[in-house]
Order: C-alpha cells, then structure tokens, then sequence
C-alpha cells in the first residue's frame, strides 16, 4: 500500500516537472512503473505512452493558448514521429530485444537527456545563438527525418522525447523556443498514440493502474503551468538534469549486474 502511494505521489511530480520545464518528466514514468509499482519492463513501455500522451495533450492546451503551438511544423514532424514510433513498438516484439536490452537503451536515453537538458535546454538563448549562426539547407526534411528516429526511439523504450524535439525545431526548423516547446507537446501526443498501437497485443496492461497514473500526472502537470509564472525553470532543469543521471546510473547497474 505504502509502494502505491508512493508511485501515485511520484506520479504526480512527473506531471509537475512537465509543467515547470516543458519537457523531461515524462522520462521517469518508466522506472517509476517498474521499479516503483513493479509492473514489467515491456508492459511499463507500452503504459507509459497513455500516460506521456495524455500529459503531454494537456500541457499542449495553455501553450496554443498562447500561441505556441505551429500546427504546420506539428504536421510536417508528426506523422513521421507518429510512422517511427509504430515501428518501434513492433521492434520490441523481436525476440532478440528483451526486457533487459530495452531498460539498457532506456538508460542510455536518460543519460542523452540529461546531458541535453544541463547544457542546452537550460541556455534557450545559446540554442537560438546557435541556429542563428549555424543555417540548415533542406531543413524540413531533416526535420522529417529527425521525426522518424524520435520516433522510432519513443516506440522502442518509452520516452517522449521532448529533449530532442525542441533543439530540432528550434536548430533545424528556426522556431522560436516557446513555440519549440509547446509544439514538441503536441508531436509527444501524436506519436504516443501510434505507439501504444504498435504494443496492443504483445503486453498485458493494468488499465487502473494507468488510468489512475495518467490522472495524477495530468493533475501535476495542471499545478506546475499555474506555477510556472513563479519559479525560474532554468535552474529546474539543470537539477532535473543531474537527477536523470543518477536514475540512468541505477537502471543500468539493475540490468547490468548478475
């Protein structure tokens, strides 16, 4: 009872740190269900695309609200995000790509998020200085292409990938960082859908368990954009940053150690 409890209340503070810093939080859903709430690897996967779709669908609102949503490029990265991320929930089924081999890449993701948030999610204006200076010729394709990859990897391990979508759009695409942001909500969504389609069948689900953990992440991610006026994100995802790294550092040493 005490472990469900926690899971909820960690649930929650995954929807927060969506709310606060527009990306990342989505990240934790997978250990925090296995580890946490002892649901398997593959099931967690497939669990956590409901959870990080919904999320993210709801962070999307105030941001269009805003004006910081561009359907336009949404519709240029998502189908092909949406295409990758099917594909890679049906790589999972290969025999070859076990439970132990996806939580491996799962880490690894961690560890490529970190470093992003640290050094670049943290510094927009270096992000902006950089696409600036450095032009891309052919760049909606490398979008779409991008797309495809992300995609790919959402499918395969769960992530949403929000770490990589908004220095795409922002380097490749030239969209200003809080448009980045708040369409990188929107693909999240677009794509978690097809990749929980791709899982349907292959995993058992527990349909409470997810209903009830999307509910609460929904509700922290509600509270972290009413505080986000209040609180500097910058230095929230530098913190963020150094937590995913030693998340990364444990899930490895769980599936690498006999």
């Amino acid at each position: 009872m005490v472990l469900i409890i926690v899971g909820y209340l960690l649930a929650g503070l995954i929807g927060l740190s969506l709310g606060l810093i527009g990306g990342g939080g989505s990240i934790l859903a997978v250990p925090v269900l296995v580890y946490v709430m002892g649901v398997p690897a593959k099931a967690a996967i497939a669990m956590s695309l409901v959870i990080v779709g919904v999320v993210s669908l709801v962070g999307a609102i105030p941001h269009w609200r805003m004006g910081n949503v561009r359907f336009k490029t949404a519709l240029l990265f998502g189908p092909a995000a949406m295409v990758g991320a099917y594909l890679g929930a049906r790589l999972a089924a290969l025999p070859w790509i076990t439970e132990t081999v996806q939580m491996g890449l799962f880490a690894i993701t961690m560890l490529a998020a970190a470093l992003l948030m640290i050094r670049k999610r943290g510094n927009p204006e270096a992000i902006a200085l950089e696409a600036a200076s450095h032009p891309h010729k052919h760049r909606w394709i490398w979008i779409a292409v991008e797309g495809l990859a992300v995609g790919v990897l959402t499918g395969l391990v769960g992530v949403g990938g929000g770490f990589a979508i908004v220095p795409a759009l922002v380097l490749l695409g030239n969209v200003p960082m809080k448009q980045a942001t708040g369409t990188s909500l929107l693909i999240i969504a677009m794509k978690s859908v097809t990749g929980f389609l791709g899982y349907l069948g292959q995993v058992t689900l527990d349909w409470p368990l997810m209903l009830g953990f999307t509910l609460a992440a929904t509700l922290g991610m509600v509270l972290g954009v009413q505080l986000l006026p209040s609180i500097k994100a910058q230095h929230l995802q530098k913190g963020f940053g150094y937590l995913l790294f030693a998340m990364a550092g444990f899930i490895l040493w769980q599936n690498l150690s006999p």
